[in-house]
C-alpha cells in the first residue's frame, strides 16, 4: 500500500529478546560487573611475579588455587541460591571477596595460596547468576538470542578486563591493581544486590518444599552438555597458549594482542550470527566443529596475519559453542534446581580453561608450538565424540516415542515451534 512503512528489524530475535521486561538492565549490568572478574587471574599473576618476586610457576599455582576453589564452590553457591534466594548469597560472597582482595596485598606467598583457594570457594557468582536470570526472564523459545547476547557480552568483558589489569600493574603497581580489582568486585556485588534479578521463572511450576532431587534432573544428557562445555573451553584455553607460543617462536610476540583481538572479533561475529539463525546447529555439532577447525590452525604459518586468518573458522564458533551449551543447560534443568545446574556449568567452563592451557603447554614444550592447536583441538573433539552416543540414543528414543513424548520439544539444538520470535572464550 502506498505510503506504508515497515520496520522489519523490529522483528529480529534480538529486538524480541531485548523487549522483554528486565532484560535490557540485566544485559547492561552484566557487561559492567564481569569486567573486574576477568581481571582477577592476571592481576594475581602480576602481583606474584612483579611484587613478590616469584616465578610464573608460582604465579600459576596461585591462579590454580583460585580456579580449583571456584570450580568447587560454584555448584554449592548455586544450590544456596535455589534454597535461600539470591541476595543472601550475593552478600556472603561480596563480603568474602572484599576480605580477600583488600587483604591480599599484605599476604606472603604461602598465605596468598590459602587465601586464593578460600576466595575461589566464595567467589561472587557473576557469570552463573546472569545466565540463571536470563532463563528466568526469557521464555524458552527466545533464550537462544538472549544467550548469544550474553556470550558476546562475556567476550567484550574479556577484551577489556585483562588489558586494564596489565595497564594498571605496569603504570601504577601490582598491589594497587589488587585493590582496584577488589573495589570493582565489591561494586559488582552491590549492583547485583540492588538489581536483584529473578532466578526463577514464574511461568514454570515449582514444587513446594525442597528443591528437586539431583536424580530427577542430573540426567546423562545434562551431564553430556556439561562435558561438551568443558571440551569447548579446553579448546579455547589451549588456543590462547598456542597463539602466544607460535608468535614467540617467530619473534612476533608483539603482535599477540592483535591476533587475539582478531580472534575475539571472529567470536563476536559468530555469536551474532548464531542468535539470528532460525534453525541453529545442535550444541554438540558446534563443539565438534570447534575442535575440528582448531586442529589445523598451526598450519597457518608463523606470520601473525596468516595465523589470524587461520583462526577464522574456529573463531566464529567460539561464542556459539558457549551460548548453545548455556541455552541447553537452561532448558534441561528445572526452575527449582537451575542455580545448581548453572553452577555446575560454571565449573565445567572453569575446568576446561584450567585443563586447556597446561595441555597445550606440555605438548608445545615436547614438540613444536603449532602442535598446541592440534592437541587441544583433538582432545576437545574426542570429548565431544564421547557424548555422541548419549545424544543419538536420546534422538532415537524421541523418534520412537512420537511427538507427544515428554520433553520431546526441549531439544537444546532448536527453539520450540511458534510463538515466533552465547559463548566466547567466555569466562567462568
Amino acid at each position: 500500500m502506498a505510503g506504508e512503512v515497515t520496520y522489519p528489524m523490529k522483528l529480529t530475535p534480538y529486538r524480541d529478546a531485548l523487549a522483554l521486561p528486565g532484560i535490557r538492565p540485566l544485559m547492561l549490568l552484566a557487561l559492567l560487573v564481569r569486567v573486574p572478574k576477568t581481571m582477577t587471574l592476571l592481576a594475581l599473576t602480576l602481583y606474584v611475579v612483579e611484587h613478590l618476586g616469584h616465578g610464573y610457576a608460582a604465579a600459576g599455582l596461585a591462579g590454580a588455587a583460585m580456579t580449583v576453589g571456584s570450580a568447587l564452590g560454584a555448584p554449592v553457591l548455586g544450590r544456596l541460591v535455589d534454597r535461600r534466594g539470591l541476595r543472601p548469597v550475593l552478600v556472603l560472597t561480596t563480603v568474602a571477596e572484599a576480605a580477600f582482595w583488600f587483604s591480599s596485598p599484605l599476604m606472603s606467598y604461602p598465605v596468598l595460596l590459602g587465601g586464593a583457594l578460600l576466595g575461589g570457594l566464595l567467589t561472587l557468582p557473576v557469570f552463573s547468576v546472569i545466565r540463571q536470570s536470563i532463563a528466568a526472564l526469557v521464555p524458552a523459545e527466545r533464550r537462544r538470542p538472549a544467550y548469544a547476547l550474553d556470550s558476546m557480552s562475556v567476550e567484550l568483558s574479556f577484551m577489556v578486563g585483562p588489558a586494564v589489569a596489565v595497564l594498571l600493574a605496569t603504570s601504577v603497581s601490582p598491589r594497587a591493581t589488587l585493590l582496584v580489582v577488589g573495589a570493582g568486585i565489591v561494586f559488582s556485588g552491590l549492583a547485583l544486590v540492588w538489581l536483584d534479578p529473578p532466578t526463577r521463572d514464574d511461568r514454570e511450576p515449582v514444587a513446594p518444599g525442597e528443591p528437586p532431587s539431583r536424580r530427577e534432573w542430573l540426567t546423562p544428557r545434562l551431564v553430556g552438555m556439561l562435558a561438551i562445555t568443558t571440551a569447548a573451553t579446553l579448546v579455547l584455553g589451549g588456543t590462547d597458549v598456542a597463539v602466544v607460543a607460535v608468535l614467540r617462536a617467530a619473534d612476533q610476540v608483539h603482535w599477540t594482542g592483535v591476533v587475539l583481538g582478531v580472534w575475539a572479533v571472529y567470536s563476536l561475529v559468530g555469536g551474532f550470527m548464531y542468535g539470528m539463525v532460525t534453525r541453529p546447529l545442535p550444541p554438540l555439532v558446534i563443539v565438534l566443529l570447534l575442535g575440528i577447525c582448531t586442529i589445523p590452525v598451526g598450519l597457518g604459518g608463523a606470520q601473525w596475519w596468516t595465523l589470524g586468518l587461520a583462526l577464522l573458522p574456529a573463531g566464529v564458533l567460539c561464542a556459539p559453542a558457549l551460548a548453545a551449551t548455556s541455552n541447553a543447560v537452561s532448558q534441561l534443568a528445572p526452575s527449582g534446581a537451575r542455580g545448581e545446574a548453572m553452577g555446575l556449568q560454571n565449573s565445567a567452563l572453569t575446568v576446561g580453561l584450567a585443563l586447556g592451557a597446561p595441555l597445550a603447554g606440555a605438548v608445545i614444550d615436547a614438540s613444536e608450538p603449532a602442535w598446541g592447536f592440534a592437541a587441544t583441538g583433538l582432545v576437545g573433539t574426542l570429548l565431544g565424540l564421547a557424548v555422541l552416543p548419549v545424544e543419538l540414543r536420546r534422538r532415537r528414543a524421541a523418534v520412537g516415542a512420537g511427538p507427544t513424548a515428554p520433553h520431546a520439544d526441549r531439544a537444546p539444538h532448536a527453539d520450540p515451534a511458534p510463538p515466533p520470535a552465547l559463548r566466547t572464550p567466555a569466562g567462568p
